[in-house]
This record gives C-alpha cells, sequence and structure tokens, in this order.
C-alpha cells in the first residue's frame, strides 16, 4: 500500500481511505440503504489488513450510527487508524438534516464525534459543506481552538472552493481539501487541484468510483433494484440519458482493466490517483470483498496508452450523452 503525506502535516496517509458513508445505514436522506452493522466491522477489519491507515466519517452518515459503527471497530484493536471526520451537518428530533456552523454547534458536534469514536482526538476535523456561507470563518475559528485544546489534529475542509479557502487560510493553516473527483466529476482540475499544490493543501477525493457507477458491475435493471431508500436514485448520474453512457464507459474501463489482471474499480481509482495533487483516494466499502478487490488501485501506475484509452471512452462518453440530449429537443 502506498502512502503520502497530507500536505503540511505529520500524518502520512495510504493512498486509500475507507470511507463509511454507506455504513450509516438506512432510513435517512442520503442513505445507501440498509446495512449490516458486524458486516461493516468486518469491512473496516479486512481493509486494516490490507494496509489502509485512515478512516473517513461523519455525523451526518446515519445520524450518528455510521461514526458510532467506526468505534465499535475500533475497539481492541492494538493500535488504531487514523480517524478523520467532519462537522456542520446537524439534524433535529424529526430526523431532519440541516447546516449550522456556529461555534457552539462545531464544539458540541466535536464531542459528540469524541465519545461516539470512543477516542480522545480526532485525527483531522473537516468542514463538511461551506454552508451557510457567511459563517465559514466563524467556524473555522471554533475548530482552530479545538486543535488548542488538544481535541483535534488538524483541520481540513471539505467541498469548498478557493474563495472559500482563501477565506479561511489567515485564520489556521488548512490541512486539506475534500472535494469530488472521478472521471465523471472533473470541476477540480481547472483551480482547485492548482491551487492546493501551490498551498501545499492535501487532497482527500471521495466518490472516485462515481457511487459505484464506474465498477463495470452496475446495469439498467441494478439500479431499478435499487432500495427505495438509496439517494442514488436521485442522482442524474443514474438516470438517462447519462445512465447509458456511463455504463457504456465502465464496460470499457473493465475491458482495459482485464487486460491487465486488474479491475473497472481499480482503474477508476488509479485514474484519481494519477494526479500528483491527490493525497489518497475515499473508497466507500460494504463489505470485506469489496475492499480487497479495490484496495490494489493504490499500486497501480496507469500508462501513457492506459490514460489515452481512458481519455477516448471519456470522449465517446460526452458525445452519446450530448448525442441524446439533442435528440430530446
Amino acid at each position: 500500500m502506498q502512502t503520502r503525506r497530507l500536505g503540511k502535516t505529520d500524518l502520512v496517509f495510504s493512498s486509500i481511505g475507507l470511507g463509511t458513508w454507506a455504513m450509516g445505514g438506512g432510513d435517512w436522506t442520503f442513505s445507501w440503504g440498509p446495512q449490516d452493522d458486524e458486516l461493516s466491522i468486518k469491512t473496516i477489519h479486512r481493509a486494516l489488513d490490507l494496509g489502509i491507515n485512515w478512516i473517513d466519517t461523519a455525523p451526518v452518515y446515519g445520524l450518528g450510527h455510521g461514526e458510532e459503527v467506526v468505534g465499535r471497530a475500533l475497539k481492541g484493536l492494538s493500535s488504531r487508524p487514523l480517524i478523520a471526520t467532519k462537522c456542520g451537518r446537524c439534524w433535529g428530533s424529526d430526523r431532519k438534516i440541516f447546516s449550522c456552523l456556529k461555534p457552539e454547534s462545531i464544539r458540541a458536534e466535536a464531542e459528540a464525534s469524541l465519545r461516539r469514536l470512543g477516542v480522545e482526538v480526532i485525527d483531522l476535523y473537516q468542514v463538511h459543506w461551506p454552508q451557510p456561507e457567511q459563517e465559514i470563518e466563524a467556524a473555522w475559528a471554533a475548530v482552530a481552538e479545538l486543535i488548542r485544546e488538544g481535541k483535534v489534529r488538524y483541520a481540513g475542509v471539505s467541498n469548498f472552493n478557493v474563495a472559500q479557502l482563501k477565506r479561511i487560510q489567515p485564520i489556521h493553516p488548512v490541512a486539506s481539501l475534500q472535494p469530488p473527483y472521478s472521471m465523471l466529476v472533473r470541476d477540480v482540475e481547472t483551480e482547485l487541484l492548482p491551487y492546493c499544490r501551490e498551498q501545499q493543501i492535501g487532497v482527500l477525493a471521495y466518490s472516485p468510483m462515481q457511487k459505484g457507477l464506474l465498477t463495470g458491475k452496475v446495469t439498467a435493471e441494478w439500479v431499478a433494484q435499487l432500495p427505495a431508500d438509496d439517494h442514488r436514485r436521485n442522482d442524474p448520474q443514474f438516470r438517462a440519458p447519462r445512465l447509458a453512457a456511463n455504463i457504456e464507459l465502465a464496460d470499457g474501463l473493465r475491458r482495459l482493466a482485464e487486460g491487465r489482471g486488474r479491475t473497472a474499480s481499480q482503474a477508476a481509482i488509479a485514474w484519481v490517483l494519477r494526479r500528483p495533487e491527490v493525497t489518497a483516494a475515499i473508497v466507500g466499502a460494504r463489505k470485506p470483498s469489496q475492499i480487497e478487490q479495490t484496495a490494489p488501485a493504490a499500486d497501480w501506475q496507469l500508462s501513457p496508452e492506459e490514460l489515452a484509452t481512458i481519455d477516448a471512452l471519456l470522449e465517446k462518453r460526452q458525445q452519446a450523452i450530448a448525442s441524446a440530449l439533442a435528440g430530446r429537443k
């Protein structure tokens, strides 16, 4: 398992991190459907066996449940992995999620996360979304105070743009940015990745497999059978006209990967890791076999020929979507 230093910090992350979004289980707004907790714990332990040394989670995953599952998995370990969690997404007794970045809320969230995770310090504490935007400076100052108190080691952000990063940097150093980044979502390449390189801000890319679309296993029938509370049912990438083009892209990745004894999932992750600005890719898993299939991506450096093949597949996808949209007019 390859490792990379996170920005200017002394944290060394495996280039694959285990994402726990789906481990939050069902019955909340952005769920992935029901999930077996014991299977989640086995998945976490298997990830550690494979050399993954950090876990990404958040209070909002399952409305506290995801962190509780991670906390259960950590009990009894001789040495624990690095833990990255987040703040800024809250919920009420009605289970409705809302954004809050007020300092008192940030502090309460941190204390609750420490309890659920069963740890004394959070290695990387990330502001989940810059919402409400007018509160990001106050939130960042609150996280900096938690660092001074020894409850947090380093502070990062998720889903921030360059202008927002510039607003908070004078308050406290930004250790990392967690943006969405995959073959299908490439906005970060224009401005964010170059800025992070210049500022030595670590980049932790989430959804490198685009929520499973790039695994080579998704079909229209599979999507139609997703649980009613799986948020992907409402994701435009899982609906016409993009779905058919995305499935064809994944099939192309699968053919490329099989020729190297690899998988489409590994190709998608390795493609994200090709960028030197990217410290690590966050890879979600719901059972041990999934992380066993994706972890080897850390050691695959795509060749110029492989990258050219992927570029051609991406261009073909764009043309297919454009043609389908034009046909609707």
